[in-house]
């Protein structure tokens, strides 16, 4: 089994769960990304508005000048893969302009009628993300039936808008949204079952680093810094069940953590 991509993640916002502020200059938020490069990150995302549960809008104005200085100041020591964490088209084409590769949508180009064009268009990897409402609301009593199936099939239809749209399929990512409108029940099926995510063919890009589904099994981490366990132990399951990028915060521990894991799965496999 190869080992998923390690995607970190660089806030630049003043409101995120786990890290709103500390690195809401330029400068802290550029030397933040190079330490991850430094730790072994495979794609840096890049985000300027929180998307945390009842998070409120960021102008797009004001997101724009949050990320393409960040972008544009990686892209001046880095040229691996940048991701672009915006539900906004007019971000996108701006960070992509300023050297982003991917798109990472938490609505699944569902939050414009020109963004399934507007990815097309942009010829850049694109991530579908599942989210039940927006982020002031998607924690106000969510429910399914089968909640696998129904991220699934959802998920794909939007893979088809986007396709329809003339999104190249190679270029689509999946991402069940861990968190996003889900119970902390809803998000361990998830994580146990995601080996149907990825059997729609589509890789799966999974993320629930510092989570409070994390809280949801351990109650004393309250704070989302003391859950690196729970965000480890989740990644290695995402990991084994298929996915092809694991987006997280402590980048070092996780590429440790695989690795390991990789040399277990060697060591049986030689016995």
């Amino acid at each position: 089994m190869s080992r998923p991509q390690v995607m970190g993640i660089v806030n630049v916002t003043p409101d995120s769960f786990s890290d709103g502020g500390r690195l809401a200059s330029v400068e802290a938020a550029v030397a933040h990304g190079l330490r991850l490069v430094e730790q072994g990150v495979d794609i840096l995302d890049i985000g300027g508005e929180s998307t945390r549960p009842g998070a409120e809008p960021v102008a797009e104005a004001e997101e724009i000048a949050r990320v393409v200085p960040v972008i544009e100041g990686l892209r001046a020591h880095w040229a691996g893969p940048i991701s672009i964490d915006t539900m906004k088209p007019a971000v996108a084409r701006a960070a992509v302009a300023a050297g982003a590769t991917m798109w990472n949508d938490v609505t699944a180009l569902a939050f414009a009628p020109d963004s399934p064009a507007t990815a097309a268009e942009l010829g850049c990897e694109v991530v579908l993300m599942h989210m039940r409402g927006e982020p002031r609301t998607m924690q106000a009593d969510p429910q399914y039936g089968d909640v696998v199936a129904e991220v699934a099939d959802w998920l794909v239809a939007r893979a088809d808008a986007a396709m329809a749209a003339g999104v190249a399929r190679g270029r689509i990512w999946l991402d069940p949204g861990i968190g996003f409108g889900k119970t902390a029940a809803h998000n361990l099926a998830l994580t146990a079952q995601l080996e149907r995510l990825a059997a729609t063919g589509f890789p799966v890009l999974y993320g629930a680093s510092r989570k409070r589904t994390i809280q949801s099994v351990d109650p004393t981490a309250t704070d989302p810094a003391d859950r690196l366990g729970g965000s480890l132990a989740l990644a290695l399951a995402a990991a084994r069940a298929g996915a092809s990028i694991l987006r997280v915060h402590d980048v070092r521990e996780t590429v440790q953590a695989l690795a390991v894991q990789a040399a277990v799965m060697a060591a049986a496999d030689r016995n």
